[in-house]
């Protein structure tokens, strides 16, 4: 059913609540019959009749009186980007189905195709070199693959996520915590334009302008999985945010998986965990694409990673080719390579992971050598 103009302003006005619940607007809106008329109350009727404290009615209705919603729209447009309402046509159908789905959705760039093979591939911010390496090569093998990959835009694991969705020219989705109006954190402003290059989509429930607060991570979560036909977790710590995504994950019935790691490592003993409690193990991007629906797979690029064979030389990219011939015949420790290559350290280590992946070299005590073909 369509939605009067007026009423898609009210629906901008009460979103701006951030801590709706489901539950109660649902109550309000059986009872008001429309979003305008719930407005219209005095905190005392909404208070009595949809069963919340006066004082959340009070906060409720001064938040939304305070924005303007029609700027709403402008702004939006502004960035050339669209407001969708739920239950009308453009809005996500996935959502439909999750616990608490978002009233509005403020979004930048393109939206996927429905029954698009999406992918959330998450973890902590404080990512590791293992973490690093594992992300941006599982985040490559998928994206050349076809499977549009979803993450949070953060630091660490998810920026790796994104960032190797956009060096392949890749779409991928970032669901964020703040307004779409922002960029959190700063230094991912690059990284988001790169997004909207590549066909992807910066994607919030927020209001425009809406700053990073705490409490919009874990609801932010609850989209992520939502938009996913499954969840991998890299690395995060057992109460880190990946954890709760693979949680809310599992609510919704979306499978979850996890790429395991050192023991000894807090980033890893979340994934560890989860796949002591029978999430499935990720040792690469074949082992993701496995569980998608059949009927998705049927639609990807698979070939390359089911493909037990070693890669000539010649395939290898030029990066990739530098780092082998500066092996040579011998064996090297990453910092020795950096220092000949003149290569940070964290570009160095994705290649190296890839190298070892693929079969090219092996890595023993610390060095690396070259594998004879």
């Amino acid at each position: 059913m369509a939605l009067s103009y007026e009423e898609k302003l009210a629906l901008i006005k009460i979103n701006s609540f951030s801590f709706l619940r489901a539950d109660w607007l649902g109550r309000l809106l059986e009872i008001f019959s429309s979003p305008c008329e719930i407005l219209k109350q005095t905190p005392e009727r909404l208070s009595e009749e949809g069963k919340i404290s006066l004082e959340t009615a009070s906060k409720f209705l001064e938040t939304a009186s305070r924005l303007d919603a029609e700027a709403e729209f402008g702004k939006t447009d502004k960035v050339n980007g669209k407001i969708y309402f739920k239950g009308e046509e453009g809005y996500p159908e996935e959502l439909l189905s999750i616990k608490e789905p978002p009233l509005v959705l403020y979004v930048r760039g393109v939206l996927p195709a429905e029954n698009s093979a999406n992918a959330a591939v998450v973890g902590t911010r404080k990512i590791t070199p293992y973490g690093r390496r594992a992300a941006s090569k599982l985040a490559e093998d998928l994206a050349l693959a076809g499977v549009v990959l979803v993450s949070g835009l953060a630091r660490g694991v998810d920026t790796a996520v994104h960032s190797a969705a956009v060096r392949n020219g890749k779409p991928t989705l970032a669901l964020i915590g703040t307004g779409i109006g922002r960029c959190y954190p700063a230094e991912n402003r690059e990284l988001a334009r790169g997004i909207l290059d590549t066909g992807g989509a910066i994607i919030s429930e927020l209001p425009f302008d809406a700053p990073p607060l705490a409490q919009h991570f874990p609801r932010r979560n609850r989209l992520i999985a939502g938009l996913s036909k499954l969840v991998v977790v890299v690395e995060g710590e057992v109460k880190s945010g990946a954890l709760i995504t693979a949680k809310m994950a599992l609510e919704q019935g979306i499978d979850v998986l996890a790429v395991p790691g050192p023991i000894d490592s807090p980033q890893s003993a979340g994934p560890n965990k989860l796949i002591k409690e029978g999430a499935g193990m990720v040792l690469s991007a074949a082992d993701i694409i496995d569980c998608l629906p059949l009927n998705l797979k049927l639609g990807l690029n698979t070939k390359k990673l089911y493909n037990e064979e070693k890669p000539p030389l010649e395939e290898l990219s030029e990066r990739e080719r530098s780092v082998v011939e500066a092996i040579g015949s011998g064996s090297v420790s990453t910092d020795d390579l950096a220092l000949a290559l003149n290569m940070p350290i964290s570009e160095l280590s994705g290649v190296l992971f890839s190298l070892e992946v693929s079969g090219v070299i092996s890595c023993a005590d610390g060095k690396y050598s070259r594998k004879k073909f």
